[in-house]
């Protein structure tokens, strides 16, 4: 990265929801600001563990054991391998970092695609 990133202006790029946009890059991972209402569908990842950070809003992540609840600033990582199913009652802004490439629905054939913003 050349320049500072404000996440607050990527964020205001776009408008859609569930569809990651990686702001940057990091030792092999994308850094991804996404908006997110409603429920995702239940996935894992089996190659990477899926890091969550709410930076406004709040998010819900069902684990088949249980359910967690993420204020702004508080963030939660889902092992690689577990199913879960994040939601959010109204938009909520994230950021996500994960290994490039990966499939955000835990399939390649599902996936949002790349969007670098």
């Amino acid at each position: 990265m050349k320049d500072r990133i404000n996440l607050n202006e990527k964020l205001g790029q776009f408008s859609r929801h569930w569809s990651p946009h990686t702001v940057g890059e990091f030792n092999g991972h994308d850094l991804m600001v996404v908006k997110v209402q409603g429920e995702f569908n239940w996935h894992s990842h089996a190659d990477s563990d899926d890091l969550f950070l709410v930076l406004r809003g709040e998010l819900f992540i069902r684990l088949r054991d249980r359910e967690v609840r993420l204020k702004p600033g508080e963030l939660f990582v889902v092992a690689r391998g577990v199913e879960h199913q994040p939601y959010a009652l109204q938009e909520t802004h994230l950021l996500l970092i994960e290994p490039s490439g990966t499939p955000n629905t835990g399939n390649a054939a599902t996936a949002a695609p790349r969007t670098l913003i």
